[in-house]
């Protein structure tokens, strides 16, 4: 992003970055399981003859529990007909017609298929057994205008085992903090266009990271079902919290003097064609070999989308189930915003130093990213990274410098430590050194000697001797780009990373060989 603000900055207003959208999701793990609710029956002393008879009170208890409180505030409770139907919009609509300001606004209900058990009697043992299977059951959806979260909504299960999910908004949060600490804003839906302070604005983003979720949470869930308790006085139980969906986004700001109008087709073309695919790579970064190529076994999808809706062009690159997408968000006689989104559904994908689940005493080592709220702080890292280079490969749109300057920087020899080291040739015999380091895959972790050995030779060395020799070579090379400055030694391993000057300084470069002889006439014309 540094590399996109210096290159812009005169234009940007201010940035903002920190959570959108939130999908919490809840579950009593004790019940969670075939074992578990077995555990559940034994100490309730319920046979699993008696067992729908019991689910059914249980269940029962619930939904009177829940829309208790809206029964007494007066406020209404719906059901819908269809699964299908808007719950948010309807739920809009009645806080605009009953000018709710602040509290519980309805209690929608409505049949949707869900996990749960059900006992069955087995043909062969000629027992009843309890099974899991897909079935439909009553959900109960809550919205709030709450006084620290502004807009949220969260919906609960009403059959065994009770499953809740939150959705959350940081920027309706930033809003309520912006409120409580008297800075003046201007917000239009859930991006705020213009604020007085961006670097205190900035800092509540910040303050939501150190957000006591489990504290916070458990009031939702008690609001959701005031019977936990009672219900589980035998087993008693809390819900196990984890993120099932994030979307964390970076709002560029411009001023209304038509900026981010001129530049913005520009930008979407350059994602299209030359940007999204080291986002991709990026993201899927589990799924590609040394050579730069989708493994044979990776099953996910890879996608760029370009839609245009009422409000504008919004570009989006999917790997998986992750997705990094960018849109105007909004414009204002105050202003008008960038944004740039890191959607996160397959926490898998990306690694946190932690320690090892279950073993307090063991050494911290890289581990897949979990969903879980311990590791929402690095969630929110990497896809603030994420962001970042989307905004980094967007600089190089537009460079006042000639393409001639840029590339003057790499074909002259340079001194370092007392050493000179020969210039590079963007277009000559390095041009495929300097594409190989200009992948997308070696943004996050780097590059190592034998993943440069991968994409310059291809083949294995067939010779011990080949081998050593190839590593001797790639080893000058890389010494050779760290004195250009292209390259940076991660402190402790044997891996370099792209500066970020290079990222920009090679992105166009590289795009030169793509330009036709015609199309460089016509733009000199």
């Amino acid at each position: 992003m540094k590399e996109f603000i210096a290159n812009y900055g005169k234009r940007i207003v201010g940035v903002l970055s920190g959570w959108d959208r939130l999908v919490l999701r809840g579950s009593l793990r004790k019940i969670s399981y075939v074992g578990g609710m077995l555990g559940y029956l034994w100490a309730k002393q319920i046979r699993l003859c008696e067992f729908r008879g019991h689910v059914k009170e249980m269940s029962e208890r619930l939904k009177q529990a829940s829309v208790a409180a809206a029964e007494r505030s007066g406020r209404p409770v719906q059901y819908l007909a269809s699964s299908s139907t808007n719950k948010e919009e309807v739920a809009r609509e009645i806080a605009q017609r009953d000018g709710i300001k602040q509290g519980l606004i309805c209690v929608l209900s409505c049949v949707e298929p869900c996990w749960s058990y059900d006992v069955y009697r087995n043909g062969k043992s000629q027992k009843l057994e309890l099974v899991q299977r897909m079935r439909k059951c009553l959900f109960l959806y809550h919205y709030w205008k709450d006084a620290e979260w502004g807009w949220m909504q969260a919906r609960i299960q009403t059959w065994f085992p009770f499953a809740i999910q939150v959705c959350l908004n940081g920027r309706e949060r930033l809003v309520q903090q912006m409120k409580q600490a008297g800075l003046r804003y201007v917000r239009q839906d859930n991006c705020v266009v213009w604020v007085e302070d961006y670097a205190a604005a900035q800092q509540l983003l910040q303050a939501q990271l150190r957000t006591r979720w489990p504290e916070q949470l458990r009031k939702v869930a008690r609001a959701l079902n005031p019977e936990h308790v009672a219900m589980f006085r035998e087993l008693p139980m809390e819900y196990y919290w984890s993120a099932h969906q994030s979307e964390w986004a970076s709002d560029v700001s411009f001023p209304n003097d038509g900026e981010l109008e001129r530049m913005y087709p520009r930008w979407v073309r350059h994602s299209m064609e030359n940007g999204s695919g080291a986002v991709m790579r990026f993201l899927a970064a589990k799924g590609l070999t040394q050579s730069g190529g989708v493994h044979g076994n990776f099953q996910d999808e890879v996608v760029s989308d370009l839609r245009r809706r009422v409000e504008g062009i919004r570009v989006k690159h999917w790997v998986g189930q992750n997705s990094v997408k960018m849109y105007d968000k909004a414009h204002t006689p105050q202003g008008s915003v960038l944004r740039v989104e890191t959607t996160l559904n397959d926490a898998s994908a990306f690694r946190v130093w932690r320690r090892a689940e279950g073993q307090p005493e063991a050494p911290r080592q890289w581990h897949p990213l979990r969903k879980g709220l311990a590791d929402l702080g690095r969630r929110a890292e990497v896809s603030q990274k994420a962001n970042d280079r989307y905004l980094t490969a967007l600089a190089a749109v537009d460079d006042s410098r000639t393409v001639e300057e840029c590339a003057g920087e790499l074909e002259r020899p340079v001194i370092r430590a007392g050493k000179r080291f020969r210039a590079l040739h963007p277009l000559g015999q390095d041009l495929p050194l300097l594409e190989a380091i200009s992948d997308g895959a070696f943004l996050v972790q780097g590059l190592r000697n034998r993943d440069l050995q991968a994409r310059l030779f291809g083949e294995q060395p067939c010779t011990p001797e080949q081998a050593r020799r190839r590593s001797a070579r790639v080893s000058r090379l890389l010494r050779l780009l760290r004195a250009h400055g292209l390259l940076r030694k991660v402190p402790r391993s044997h891996r370099y990373q792209v500066t970020p000057h290079a990222q920009r300084l090679l992105s166009v470069v590289l795009a030169v060989r793509h330009v036709t002889c015609n199309s460089l006439l016509a733009k000199a014309a």
